[in-house]
């Protein structure tokens, strides 16, 4: 006899043996005993939840001349004609290749014939949703009213697409996900069954790919028996062969792209590559990875919500502990995008690549997510004293070299007290100033290019429009529990050491500097800064 996949060979054949849906099997089960048989069923639910198996099992049961605490017996004549497919009293159509008006018809016809064994004629279309709307409307009034001996059951995965006519004529019976638990306590019976010794770590992680359906995990598993037949099932065997990661990399690369290491990202995108890991999968795992970082910080105990080994659970919850939600936030949000995108992509490394740029380079994005963590990572170097203020006039974008004399580089000693008039001049070049600004703080300095300079009181009000910008020029960070410069603090030496004044600044919301005379000066003054002897 030819092989048998194991997702078949392992249908369930009682009521009992169906896992997770609890609900349901109830459901049915009182039904049959108290004798209140619908005439139409919906089962709605993801793939290989069960819907098909029970449709099966319901039907041998409403037939089955011996019933045992409602389910089928299995071993009287009608349970094993329909076992075989033998029956004349259950039909199954496919509705994804079977989609037209004239098979509804065909199905209708053959309903007005009663059933020559059993007491009911069952008609199970699946993937009803695939129905076309005068195949629909074909079926309505034979749904609505049907002989008194015939059942539908209808399947379907996308119950949003089928019209209410059909849903308001049925019981309708939504199963569920099926839990990691659940899934994997039935693959360690079936290996028993089999005969083959499996690493309970390594059907864990089966269970979890499987994402709640049965048939898929009971598929996984067949394809990692065939690669490694004859051998234990071991964890690192499931990953070599569903093309996954360890979690280790996932901690690694997590690492490298808070550190900025876009060379290293690359690297380790690299041996993903080389060792023929999925990379769809590879995303997927990396986001999950990183929820389950998430989870770890926000509640109290993470053995309880995640499913992971013991020694995956320690490294999490190491990992855990040096991670910043709001980053880890960011992080999976673009993540989730890339796996929407990355399905029916023909390019699929450069995408990742783009996205791993993203991830380590936020100053490179413009969102406020990105803002947050470019604020963080200034902030750390700040903490780590990393943080020095040099002089604006490098070669770069005010075209000045390195090589010029200490004595031009350096702030004067003695700094002149800027006039109103002065102050005028230095905002009337203010894109020199963000510019010298851009050495030393790229985010200052896109922050200042959006602001509006303007004279008041013989200070410069620099006029910020958003109030996040205002809070993060004037943050001092603590540098071995001194308060380090603000921005402010650096925006002033960055003036002084190119015009020789000591200029007042304050930060200001715009709102707030809102009069008659608080005008932008650089409509009005429209010439250089010279620098005063």
């Amino acid at each position: 006899m030819s092989y048998l996949a194991l997702y078949r060979k392992y249908r369930p054949q009682t009521f009992d043996e169906v896992r997770g849906q609890d609900h349901i099997v109830t459901t049915l089960k009182n039904q049959m005993k108290a004798g209140r048989i619908g005439h139409a069923y919906l089962f709605c639910g993801t793939r290989g939840t069960g819907k098909t198996s029970v449709a099966k099992l319901f039907a041998k049961a409403v037939n089955c001349e011996s019933p045992v605490d409602g389910s089928p017996c299995g071993k009287c004549a009608v349970c094993k004609s329909i076992d075989s497919m033998a029956s004349m009293n259950v039909t199954e159509l496919d509705a994804a290749s079977n989609n037209s008006v004239d098979n509804i018809r065909d199905i209708i016809d053959s309903s007005r014939y009663s059933p020559t064994e059993g007491k009911y004629k069952v008609f199970i279309i699946d993937e009803v949703h695939m129905l076309s709307t005068s195949a629909f409307n074909a079926l309505l009034k034979t749904l609505e009213e049907p002989p008194e001996y015939v059942i539908f059951i209808l399947a379907t995965t996308e119950v949003h697409k089928i019209p209410i006519t059909i849903l308001s004529r049925c019981q309708r019976y939504d199963f569920k996900r099926i839990t990691t638990d659940i899934i994997a306590g039935c693959l360690s019976d079936l290996m028993k069954s089999e005969g083959i010794d499996a690493e309970e770590k390594a059907l864990k992680y089966i269970a979890r790919a499987a994402d709640g359906s049965m048939r898929d995990a009971e598929s996984l598993l067949d394809q990692c028996i065939a690669f490694y037949i004859g051998q234990e099932l071991t964890y690192d065997k499931v990953l070599e062969v569903l093309g996954s990661v360890d979690v280790e990399v996932f901690a690694r690369l997590l690492r490298l792209i808070g550190n900025g290491d876009v060379s290293g990202c690359m690297k380790i995108l690299d041996e993903v590559m080389v060792s023929g890991r999925e990379l769809t999968q590879f995303v997927s795992d990396f986001a999950g990875y990183m929820r389950n970082l998430l989870l770890a910080r926000s509640v109290e105990d993470p053995y309880e919500v995640l499913e992971l080994s013991k020694e995956n659970m320690e490294l999490v919850i190491h990992e855990a502990n040096v991670a910043d939600s709001a980053q880890l936030i960011r992080y999976i949000s673009i993540l989730s995008e890339l796996s929407n995108r990355i399905r029916y992509a023909t390019q699929k490394r450069l995408l990742i690549e783009i996205e791993l740029i993203k991830l380590a380079k936020p100053q490179m994005q413009r969102d406020y997510d990105a803002l947050l963590d470019r604020i963080r990572v200034l902030e750390e170097k700040l903490e780590n004293g990393e943080f020095t203020v040099v002089d604006a006039r490098r070669e770069g974008d005010d075209g000045i070299s390195d090589n010029d004399s200490k004595e031009d580089e350096q702030v004067p000693e003695e700094l002149t007290k800027a006039l109103p008039e002065d102050i005028a001049k230095v905002a009337g070049s203010w894109n020199m100033i963000t510019n010298a600004m851009n050495s030393k703080d790229k985010l200052a300095s896109t922050m200042l290019s959006d602001a509006v300079p303007f004279e008041e009181n013989g200070k410069l009000i620099i006029g910020l429009k958003n109030p996040l910008d205002l809070q993060t020029m004037n943050f001092k960070k603590e540098i071995n529990g001194e308060p380090g410069p603000s921005r402010i603090d650096v925006l002033k030496q960055v003036i002084a050491s190119i015009t020789g004044l000591d200029i007042e600044l304050e930060a200001r919301n715009i709102e707030q500097g809102k009069s008659t005379k608080n005008i932008d000066i650089r409509k009005r003054v429209k010439f250089n800064i010279e620098k005063i002897d």
